[in-house]
């Protein structure tokens, strides 16, 4: 995983304001293409883009920077944090995409505003991947994890949701009428070696006979199977 990394092609606009630290050029575009994004653990998302008539890259934007297309309605912007919902839990992100769903249409629940529709392009999923570090974020945390998946919403801006704040609409898969989800949060580790307890290091042998360990009674051997 990387404090920074690439994501897919994508041409839109940049809110020219945004290139003069707020102070002017609102209410104008610039064409870009997104490049890359960054994340640092406690803060919004930071991507950078190629400002093609200027030859120029510029980084650290929020996302509330870009829109897709120009023809947007003022009263129809949503804020930075509306668009996305958390900061970054980690300084180590991966791009990945769910191909079962990409360019599916969807729902999210933005605070303050209600449903609104979009297009799902990709996910920027984090972790702490580097074990000779003190890992000081959540993002290993079964509760705490979080998504961001990051797709275009109708009003012409784009978006960075949790898998809790979204609705996905395959054609194919899914019906009309949708039950209502009533999960909750998933707040367990799973380890699938210590479900049991079982003993294998006493045994050089390929197809080895296992050993299921009691700490109330000696070991006993358990069935045979195969690596």
């Amino acid at each position: 995983m990387n404090f920074v990394a690439n994501i897919p092609y994508i041409k839109c606009w940049v809110k020219k304001e945004y290139l003069h630290d707020l102070n002017k050029g609102h209410g104008e575009f610039v064409e870009c293409v997104l490049l890359a994004v960054k994340s640092m653990q406690g803060r919004a998302l930071m991507f950078e883009a190629y400002l093609p008539e200027y030859g120029a890259c510029f980084d650290k934007f929020p996302l509330s920077a870009f829109v897709w297309k120009k023809d947007i309605k003022i009263e129809d912007q949503l804020s930075l944090g509306q668009l996305e919902l958390w900061d970054g839990f980690s300084y180590d992100i991966q791009i990945w995409t769910k191909r079962l769903l990409k360019n599916c249409d969807v729902q999210i629940w933005v605070k303050g505003k209600g449903i609104v529709k979009g297009e799902y392009l990709f996910t920027i999923d984090s972790a702490h991947s580097d074990p000779n570090t003190i890992n000081t974020s959540v993002a290993e945390v079964p509760s705490e994890h979080k998504q961001h998946n990051f797709g275009k919403l109708d009003n012409g801006q784009f978006f960075a949701q949790p898998n809790n704040r979204m609705l996905w609409f395959e054609q194919s898969l899914t019906p009309k009428t949708l039950k209502k989800p009533d999960f909750q949060v998933s707040s367990r580790y799973y380890f699938c070696e210590q479900e049991e307890k079982w003993a294998f290091g006493d045994s050089t042998d390929y197809f080895y006979k296992d050993i299921r360990r009691n700490d109330n009674e000696d070991l006993k051997y358990s069935c045979t199977i195969g690596r």
